[in-house]
């Protein structure tokens, strides 16, 4: 293949384990949805429970339900709901689902009650984001739904949660108005009769720097891929986590080209020497950011031959050109476009935080774009059975 997106699971369990150290005594729900942030949601998952994550948690109840299908029996958790949804076979297959409005609920319940089965449900409460969750005028009649539903025997509280808004700034006057927002509607459910099940407020950011948000359980999504949630607070190889997406492709051309030529469509680059052209065969369309271009912020670059080149010129669809700056290697020569970097002694070699930086970004959308155009390989000891 011209391109594959290799992924270290042992990384990804290793990583779990790091972060099951920081929570201090709490659960870990290893977050895979977008196919596990495009490192595969099945062999993440699994290897996310080998380093000790005892939660799965995805956005979308499809989701939930490859899980599923593909002999993953650890709890799992499916937050984003639309109306409408046929809900019946996670119900069945033992998926816990988040409400946070009455309509929610009533279609969950519906489908308890269409399969027999007693539904688990985690409460979603709005503690300051503005996004998903019970707004707090809201909050109390969503309870006396819930208890209602608990007496039929219809759906069991298994959770209640919240999202933060600003984690990865640490120290932000919002985190502590969250907690407080949090606390609060805890103990509203609490005396109306709802027994909250287990608390859960803290994303990747707010596990690894907030200890007052650990609670009973974190949701932990892009540290468990070995990405720093707050780049600027402290890398991934200062957090001890190792990413385990490593991009790599061959050289598909090699050309020498003198001062003056123009690079890419719109000849937006110009060299200013005679130079050495490679051509890697990815691009926006397999999901490198156009942004990471180069222009006066920069540039993506790739690690060729022990040495980063940077990307000359405009991101095309399917290829990119980088600069060899006068060597020659052949074409099929190999290319690493991101990978672990100074996390695994690798310093020389890009990272996604790189390619991050270089278009604008954040991490998390370097590695989830990756697309289904570039194979995925799972290697490490726990890859066994893992694919």
């Amino acid at each position: 293949m011209p391109a594959e997106a290799v992924v270290d699971l042992d990384a990804v369990a290793g990583n779990a384990a790091v972060l099951r150290g920081r929570l201090a005594g709490a659960q870990l729900m290893a977050v895979v949805k977008a196919d596990g942030y495009g490192h595969g949601a099945v062999p993440a998952a699994r290897a996310a429970l080998a380093g000790g994550a005892t939660w799965l948690g995805v956005a979308h109840v499809h989701e939930a339900l490859a899980l599923r299908r593909a002999g993953v029996t650890a709890p799992v958790l499916a937050w984003l709901l639309t109306p409408g949804l046929d809900l019946t076979a996670a119900v069945a297959a033992d998926v816990d689902l988040s409400v946070a409005a009455p309509w929610a609920l009533a279609e969950v319940a519906a489908a308890a009650r269409a399969t027999g089965r007693t539904a688990g449900v985690h409460l979603e409460l709005d503690t300051g984001m503005s996004r998903g969750g019970s707004s707090p005028a809201e909050w109390a009649d969503l309870l006396d739904a819930v208890a209602a539903l608990v007496a039929e025997g219809a759906v069991r509280v298994r959770g209640t949660w919240a999202h933060f808004a600003s984690a990865d700034a640490p120290g932000d006057a919002s985190v502590d108005a969250q907690l407080a927002a949090f606390a609060g509607a805890v103990a509203t459910a609490r005396s109306r009769g709802v027994e909250p099940g287990l608390l859960h407020h803290a994303n990747s950011a707010a596990a690894l720097f907030e200890p007052r948000a650990r609670f009973d359980l974190a949701r932990c999504g892009i540290a468990l891929y070995g990405v720093s949630p707050a780049p600027d607070v402290a890398t991934s190889a200062q957090l001890g986590l190792v990413p385990a997406m490593t991009l790599t492709a061959r050289l598909a051309h090699v050309r020498a080209v003198p001062a003056g030529a123009g690079v890419s469509y719109g000849l937006t680059h110009v060299v200013t020497r005679a130079t050495t052209l490679g051509l890697v065969p990815l691009g926006y369309g397999d999901g490198l950011p156009r942004h990471a271009s180069s222009g006066p912020a920069g540039a993506g670059a790739v690690l060729v031959g022990g040495r980063r080149r940077p990307v000359l010129g405009r991101v095309c669809m399917d290829q990119v050109v980088v600069d060899l700056d006068g060597d020659r290697p052949g074409p099929g020569e190999p290319v690493v476009v991101f990978g672990a970097g100074e996390a695994a002694g690798r310093p020389a070699e890009p990272t996604a935080q790189d390619w991050a930086d270089a278009a604008g970004t954040i991490a998390y959308e370097v590695v989830t774009r990756i697309g289904p155009r570039v194979p995925r390989r799972w290697t490490g000891a726990v890859a066994g059975g893992a694919a």
